[in-house]
């Protein structure tokens, strides 16, 4: 908008033109009158006006019409003046973006040249070494030549350098940054953008993974309206945004003679799973400006070839390596910033089990989980600080966000067990697919996710069972959403119980063996999300329902905390959780919190390397780790050995559940949480059985479906059918041809199914639409196992039994509302149902089809 446009609506703030054309001409007093009234009530009734009219003597010269239109015309400059500024800053964002874009291209151009000349290098190489020598020893020597100029980041030697020398220091640092700037904005690393990370002035950046380098890398930028020196001091407080980091401690800081520091870091962080060791980093940050204007902070592990002091003792940990990284941000004309960031980490792979390399070889898994989750971090700060971000419930966005940093912590704290945190080791009952661990003393990290009140004040602690497991064909946000949705499916009401009783002064009771303890239904109640809903922070309500008079004083409404992360299916490499915690009514800013929950992380099917099942897709759906965990490089095994053709994601799942005990009832509570958890795998494993699309009819899916004359076919005899008995139309008219036909059928609202129509055998499904898969919560694959008798009710069985014979001699029949069971054993509800015969194109029975008109699970 031009500034002489300003001019005319600010110079319209005290005239006002009527129908007539003419302008009514306001005092200042007026004028200011009439905008204390708006700025209380932009849009004021008839009546408000006439009564302003009166209340205000400087107004009584003013018919309430005039009145009316300045309130208009107020408003419109209002809505003027937002547009303008919401155009000015996307104008911003998008000259910002213009210029990051344009230095990508040039950073690009840079490294297609550098290519070129590695490409003509190697071409020269090998056409000189075959035409002097077939000796074995220059080949290999070409080979090395050509490998030596592939290489991506090779690490200089020097020589051990004094710890108590601040010159020494500053070397170091200063070949950091040179060495950080050339992956920020060089070529030193062949940097691959990462599927789905589009640039734009409301995304989170350019995203880009390593290619050919040693270690696992990743590289984003993107916009912040924030200054640089605030996005420095949120960024180096990583506890605050890394999620796995345990502890971060600054054991020296040393001031350099160009106005920036070098600090001296010893950073733990946690385990993702249960089945490896958790890492450990000792790193020289160097803080520091540029000639530009710019800020860097810089960061690489103090190694042998390094130089500089040596770190502090690993124990129970494994020293991995910080290769240069950081984060160079460059502030915007006009306000806010452009923010480059690189984490490049080597995490000692050849340390872990053969089966969870994947985790640890995965550039995308590393993008997730600090690149990108720092520039979600300082992008969501920057919108709650400005304003943009509203929280409902009276609670503070810094609060909220505390909520779930403690959510991930405890969850974290109970996957790892440290010793120094005070867990110990339970005795198994001889099978080791349930580790169980106690800590007694609490006392050590009360200040962070416990609380004094969860624990007696005659002695116990906390209990945590877990188990880690493989999971084959499933993917980890559509198991996790599952997971969330469908509580009853695999929680325990009894045991729900029993955990919101650390909240209480009350003693403490086990829960009976009564399977499946009293019935009970979630209610989810939203508190906040992130800017990309890529993470919910909600209150679950667990609401109890008795069946008997003695049950009603033993069932009542319970509160979870609850944190779902990671369930967007598109977002590559990320890790799918689902952590809650009991609450009680209150739930208090300081309110304790005693964390269990799952998280599932994909294996990366290209660098995978166990092989599936022979016995089917469904015995490999779910594996035993415990068969694959070797260690070692004589272990590693090619990940091209198994079919490239066969469906082959992947998933490590970890599960963990915290408890309360007396010390007393210790052994019954370890063992209630081992069958516990042993039950919750079970359920988990059934789950991943229906909602897994098989590997080898993958081709089977809704997006293929069109494609398949089968299904073409049977779609049309299916229509045709019920045109022909009932004489109306299932589907609309409009469609009754080819693939738009099955495409209307496959996302009807209504559930439709298809049973064989044998004689001498029970009838099965053989098709169903989205709807009817959803209605029975399996596939097109399991639908097969599935038998119509199993779905009904005893009432539906006998109703279908009664109209058989009328189907097969008139070819349909309505049914009345009732009941169906899903494959998971939950209720539907449906208000009618029509069967019929479905006839081939010879006028034979093909099958027997049903639609479920209205249906919903109860």
């Amino acid at each position: 908008m031009s500034l002489s446009m300003h001019r005319d609506l600010s110079n319209d703030n005290n005239k006002v033109q009527m129908d007539n054309g003419k302008y009514v001409r306001y005092t200042p007093e007026q004028v200011e009158a009439l905008e204390r009234v708006y700025s209380e009530c932009p849009k004021p009734s008839s009546l408000r006006r006439q009564q302003l009219i009166r209340e205000c003597p400087i107004l009584s010269n003013i018919e309430p019409k005039q009145i009316k239109v300045w309130f208009q015309n107020r408003r419109c400059r209002e809505k003027q003046r937002k547009e303008a500024s919401r155009l000015q800053s996307v104008n911003r964002k998008l000259t910002a973006m213009n210029k990051l874009l344009m230095e990508e291209n040039d950073r690009l151009q840079k490294q297609v040249s550098h290519l070129v000349y590695e490409n003509g290098y190697m071409k020269q190489q090998l056409h000189t070494g075959s035409a002097t020598t077939t000796d074995n020893n220059s080949c290999e020597s070409v080979v090395m030549s050509g490998q030596h100029q592939q290489q991506q980041n090779p690490t200089p030697q020097h020589p051990q350098r004094d710890a108590n020398n601040p010159a020494g220091l500053l070397a170091i640092a200063e070949e950091t940054l040179a060495e950080f700037l050339s992956k920020a904005t060089g070529t030193a690393v062949d940097w691959v953008q990462m599927i789905g990370m589009k640039p734009g002035p409301d995304s989170i950046g350019i995203v880009a993974v390593s290619r050919n380098c040693s270690g696992v890398a990743a590289r984003a930028c993107g916009l912040v309206s924030l200054e640089p020196t605030k996005i420095a001091e949120i960024l180096k407080d990583r506890p605050s945004w890394f999620r796995d980091c345990r502890c971060l401690d600054v054991l020296s800081v040393i001031p350099t003679g160009n106005g920036g520091t070098i600090e001296l870091i010893y950073m733990q962080t946690f385990a993702p799973t249960t089945l490896a060791a958790a890492r450990d980093f000792w790193t020289l940050r160097y803080t520091t400006s540029l000639e530009d204007g710019s800020l860097v902070v810089c960061e690489r592990s103090l190694t042998s070839s390094t130089g500089g002091p040596t770190g502090p003792p690993t124990s129970n940990f494994i020293r991995a390596e910080m290769l240069p990284s950081g984060f160079l941000i460059r502030p915007c004309d006009g306000g806010g910033s452009i923010i480059h960031i690189v984490d490049h980490v080597d995490l000692d792979v050849w340390s872990v089990p053969e089966v969870l390399r994947p985790l640890y070889e995965s550039s995308k898994i590393l993008a997730q989980k600090m690149t990108i989750a720092a520039l979600r971090h300082i992008r969501q700060i920057a919108q709650e600080t400005s304003g943009e971000i509203q929280y409902g419930g009276g609670r503070q966005p810094a609060v909220l966000r505390t909520f779930s940093q403690r959510l991930c912590r405890g969850f974290n704290d109970a996957v790892n067990g440290f010793a120094d945190d005070g867990w110990s080791l339970l005795g198994s009952d001889g099978v080791e697919d349930v580790t169980i661990m106690i800590n007694s003393s609490p006392g050590k990290f009360l200040g962070s996710q416990y609380n004094t009140s969860m624990f007696p004040s005659f002695g116990g602690g906390v209990l945590c069972a877990k188990a880690s497991m493989l999971l084959q064909n499933v993917p980890p946000a559509l198991l996790v959403r599952f997971l969330r949705e469908h509580r009853s499916e695999w929680a325990d009401y009894g045991v729900d119980t029993y955990s919101a009783a650390c909240l209480k002064a009350s003693p403490y009771a086990v829960p009976s063996a009564r399977p499946g303890g009293f019935p009970s239904s979630q209610v989810i109640l939203p508190l906040a999300h992130t800017v990309e809903h890529e993470e919910f922070l909600e209150v679950v309500r667990l609401e109890g329902h008795a069946f008997t008079p003695e049950d009603v004083a033993l069932t009542r409404d319970m509160y979870l905390l609850q944190l779902c992360s990671g369930i967007d299916e598109n977002a590559v490499g990320a890790c799918a959780q689902l952590v809650f915690a009991p609450i009680d009514e209150s739930f208090a800013d300081d309110a304790p919190l005693l964390p269990s929950g799952f998280r599932v992380i994909p294996l990366d099917p290209k660098t995978a390397t166990c092989q599936p099942s022979a016995d089917g897709p469904g015995a490999s759906r779910t594996l035993d780790l415990a068969s694959a965990l070797e260690v070692g490089p004589g272990s590693n095994r090619s990940a091209a050995d198994g079919d490239a053709n066969n469906y082959n994601l992947r998933s490590v799942l970890t599960i963990a559940f915290q408890f309360t005990f007396e010390n007393h009832l210790r052994d019954n509570v370890a063992s209630m949480a081992r069958h516990y958890v042993r039950s919750v795998v079970g359920s988990v494993q059934r789950v991943a059985m229906a909602i897994a699309p098989s590997r080898l009819n993958s081709n089977m899916g809704p997006n293929s479906l069109p494609g398949s004359p089968e299904a073409l076919t049977l779609a049309r005899w299916i229509c045709r059918s019920y045109r022909i008995h009932t004489g109306g139309e299932l589907l609309r008219a409009d469609s009754q041809a080819g693939e738009s036909l099955l495409k209307q059928l496959w996302h009807h609202s209504d559930a439709i199914l298809c049973c064989s129509l044998k004689t001498n055998a029970s009838p099965v499904f053989t098709f169903a639409n989205q709807a009817g898969l959803d209605m029975l919560e399996t596939t097109l694959v399991a639908l097969q196992d599935i038998m119509l008798d199993k779905i009904l009710d005893e009432a539906g069985r006998k109703i279908l039994c009664s109209e058989f014979s009328k189907i097969m001699e008139q070819g349909f029949a309505y049914l009345p509302a009732g009941i169906c069971v899903s494959s998971m054993g939950r209720p539907a509800s449906y208000e009618q149902a029509v069967a019929w015969k479905v006839l081939n194109d010879d006028e034979e029975n093909h099958c027997l089809a049903f639609v479920f008109t209205n249906w919903c699970f109860v």
